[in-house]
């Protein structure tokens, strides 16, 4: 029987939600050990399988002590798909419960007249400051007619104070006529001038979307970003993405929108394990060599004596980032350069790095912290000159400052360059239009923590919910969580719905994927499992150059195949996930060969035909890189007291595990769903034991690794027939072996 989502009950006066009329065996436990954590202001690292309800057990408990308590629930995820579902949750709630709801996006998506932020800035700053003069001026003439009917009365005094209003009247209208040629939003406008009290019934009537907002704002001519910021101050949930809490300053913002002090907001992470990512993302900073040059350009139209200062200083770290990437071409590299950035190492174990060290040398004998003060402290006044100029409408555009970010920029590459999990890097990448080469200096953050450790500790709870976010101890270092619940409930549907193989295939090292023996065992393992999977087929590779090659292998591609394997598809640059996704289900029998490290491995469902059975081939770890090398060595170095080479585990391995689990969470979404996971490399059997830090079958959480069952490469067709077999899966004779 199908559970049915959405049943509210009320139960000694508190709200209990439970996703299906039955809740699993752990669900309540959960929601009691999230609501006992918030009193204690402690923080929650909960692991469940997909499917099971992680979001409403972390939603209903956090609503609970939010309205008990005077505080809002903000959660979020960095997954569409996700956010959708967070949508739908919340509408569910909101049927029984009377809680008011905001799905918030940035404004970039949302504006109707396309402007960048800066200039959207002064447009509001603009428009704001022509309603309140206009407003001013209502009153004034109110007061002028009141002052005038006291005159006529024979007020004597009242007409000197009718005089005084009138001059001021005259002067307001000089400054409204100066503001009739500077630059307005008309949506923002009508926000000001209207009551906007229909809209805001309208907003909380339902939980609403950012497209649902866009829609009703652009049909009445109003700011729906600015309409949505206005109406979020003191709601009980917000719905958003990653960027709103892992961004420092937007973070900041966001808070005064909600007009709570970080202490009365509870965060909600869905898709957890990506925060190390996100968070590593949003603190890396970078500076492109078109931007200093545009740093100089606006530089040579400024007469203030700093100016020979900043030219001075902004010129030296251009040249020394070209000598830097030009000394780093070895024969023929140049011309290899092509459209996509491209990593240049710079860094030094005992000094400097190499960029550092040709600016310094640029710079000697020369006080090089007291001209990037002045380039600061002259950026800051451009910047400051280009808000009034758009302000008076003496400009059309609002300029962003090249001087100031440039500036910025290299005062923090000079202050943090040194300091660890900072590390500095050169990128190169050719222009389309010119086809020039240009660099880029870049900060790259390599501990994530330095992120969200400030953020953790300043709310008043958090949930960090994910299928994958095993193992805790790990999580609490890399996000800086300390004293956290930590709650993990294994795949709670039936374990007679599923079978998990290790297939004892060679393993897949690099050095080992152009072997031809190799090459044929893997190619009959996957030919095997398509053969005997009764509908769709997935297929996990380490890489898409290895999913376009066993495509092409089975037959994909016109490529030859030994046997009739339905219709192959192959992820290929360019293809839409939703699209590609749609194109597959559409199938009765279809086999998609995809990377690991794609989109389709996480946040997006597959569910009972759409996929039955699903494979990973291989042990896909990331992409060795200077940026890789750089996150282990400074995990080496942070964590230096967790055991042996915690820079590969951190960083290598228990990513790469996290990653094949999520694909392998692609199947069995529900109580009722049955299916076949592979994972196809010996890494994974018994044999792993024997393979020291390359064997990863002892990443895999307890409960998992005792369902991994060890099979031959020629055995598992049998397996898997037996185990379809038993469901009835097969229309007709199944496949023979």
């Amino acid at each position: 029987m199908t559970r049915k989502r959405g049943v509210v009950a009320e139960t000694n006066g508190h709200m209990r939600f439970f996703p299906y009329e039955e809740p699993y065996p752990n669900q309540q436990a959960a929601m009691d050990g999230i609501a006992n954590a918030f009193a204690r202001e402690q923080d929650v690292l909960i692991e469940g399988a997909p499917g099971t309800g992680k979001t409403l057990s972390a939603l209903v408990p956090a609503l609970e002590f939010a309205r008990e308590n005077d505080k809002t629930v903000v959660i979020t995820t960095n997954v569409h798909q996700q956010m959708r579902q967070f949508v739908e949750d919340a509408r569910a709630i909101t049927r029984t419960e009377p809680i008011r709801a905001v799905v918030f996006r940035g404004k970039a998506s949302m504006c109707h007249i396309d402007v960048g932020y800066e200039e959207c800035q002064s447009l509001r700053d603009t428009t704001r400051s022509v309603v309140e003069k206009e407003e001013d001026r209502q009153q004034l003439e109110r007061r002028q007619e009141q002052l005038l009917e006291q005159s006529r009365g024979g007020d004597s005094g009242a007409a000197e104070a009718r005089s005084a209003v009138m001059d001021e009247l005259d002067q307001l209208g000089d400054e409204l006529e100066d503001l009739s040629e500077t630059n307005v939003c008309e949506h923002y406008y009508n926000n000001l001038i209207r009551d906007n009290t229909e809209f805001f019934s309208w907003l909380f009537d339902d939980v609403r979307t950012p497209d649902d907002v866009y829609e009703y704002a652009d049909e009445h001519h109003l700011c729906g970003y600015e309409l949505l910021k206005e109406g979020m101050e003191g709601v009980d949930l917000v719905v958003c993405n990653y960027h709103h809490l892992l961004d420092p300053m937007i973070r900041e913002q966001f808070f005064r929108w909600l007009d709570r002090d970080p202490g009365d907001v509870i965060t909600v992470f869905d898709e957890a394990h990506n925060i190390e990512g996100a968070a590593r993302d949003h603190a890396s900073r970078t500076l492109t060599e078109n931007t200093i040059e545009s740093a100089l350009s606006e530089l040579e139209d400024s007469d203030d004596s700093r100016t020979a200062a900043a030219t001075n200083v902004l010129e030296a770290f251009l040249d020394a980032l070209r000598r830097t990437y030009d000394e780093s071409f070895g024969f023929g590299e140049r011309e290899q350069v092509g459209e996509n950035w491209s990593d240049i190492g710079i860094a030094n174990p005992d000094r400097r790095d190499d960029l550092t060290l040709e600016f310094l040398q640029a710079y000697e004998g020369r006080g090089i912290d007291a001209e990037l003060e002045l380039a600061i402290q002259l950026g800051k006044s451009l910047d400051e000159q280009y808000e009034q100029a758009y302000k008076d409408g003496e400009a059309t555009t609002r300029k962003e400052c090249q001087t100031l970010q440039a500036a910025t920029f290299l005062s923090s590459w000079m202050e943090d360059g040194t300091k660890l999990g900072q590390h500095p890097m050169v990128s190169v990448r050719r222009d389309s239009g010119t086809d020039e080469i240009y660099g880029r200096a870049e900060l790259y953050t390599c501990i994530p923590r330095q992120v969200t450790e400030s953020l953790f500790e300043e709310v008043h709870a958090s949930v960090l919910m994910s299928a994958t976010l095993r193992p805790f101890d790990v999580t609490e270092d890399v996000l800086g969580i300390e004293n956290a619940v930590t709650l993990a409930y294994g795949m709670e549907y039936p374990e007679e719905n599923r079978r998990t193989f290790a297939v004892q295939t060679p393993a897949l090292f690099a050095k080992e994927r152009n072997d031809e023996s190799t090459q044929e065992a893997i190619a009959g393992v996957l030919s095997d499992a398509i053969r005997f999977t009764p509908g769709n087929t997935l297929v996990f590779f380490p890489s898409y150059a290895e999913a376009q090659r066993y495509y092409e292998m089975l037959g994909g591609g016109g490529g030859l195949s030994g046997a009739s394997l339905g219709s192959l598809l192959l992820d290929e640059a360019g293809t839409r996930t939703e699209d590609l996704r749609q194109r597959f289900v559409s199938h009765e029998n279809a086999t998609l060969f995809t990377s690991l490290w794609g989109t389709l491995a996480e946040g997006v469902s597959f569910d009972g035909d759409d996929a039955r059975t699903v494979l990973v081939v291989g042990v896909p770890y990331p992409h060795l890189s200077e940026r890789m090398e750089a996150v282990q060595e400074a995990y080496d170095r942070a964590y230096a007291d967790r055991g042996r080479d915690p820079g590969w585990r951190y960083a290598v391995e228990i990513p790469t595990i996290r990653k094949t689990r999520q694909a392998l969470g692609r199947v069995i979404r529900s109580p009722e769903d049955f299916g076949v996971r592979a994972l196809v490399d010996k890494r994974y059997t018994s044999a792993s034991d024997t393979m020291g830090k390359y064997g990863v079958r002892d990443t895999f959480p307890p409960e998992e690794r005792r369902e991994l069952i060890d099979v031959g490469p020629e055995k598992l067709k049998f397996a898997m027939l037996n185990f379809y077999a038993g469901h009835d899966a097969y229309d007709g004779e199944p496949p023979a072996p």
